[in-house]
């Protein structure tokens, strides 16, 4: 699991669009308790290669890696389906 502190948030660049509709205030508590939601569905074996230093950075985030991994390249295909 990555944990960022609030500092840290705030130095992030906002990617927010002009023309975005503001959305509710979910407070932190809301953050303090969130979670990732994965889709649920079949999964396929296979293998492939990986730069390691991309490998080495998601098993240093902790267990779940590959999951978290998956959940990277399934919001990828989403904003591409766009």
């Amino acid at each position: 699991m990555t944990t960022a502190s609030l500092e840290d948030l705030e130095t992030l660049e906002d990617l927010t669009r002009e023309d975005a509709p503001a959305g509710p205030d979910l407070g932190a508590d809301f953050w303090r308790s969130a979670k990732v939601i994965y889709p649920d569905g079949g999964k396929e074996r296979l293998t492939v290669r990986f730069d390691r230093d991309v490998v080495d950075w998601f098993r240093a985030q902790g267990r779940g890696y590959q999951t978290r991994m998956n959940a990277v390249l399934r919001a990828y295909v989403e904003a591409k389906k766009g």
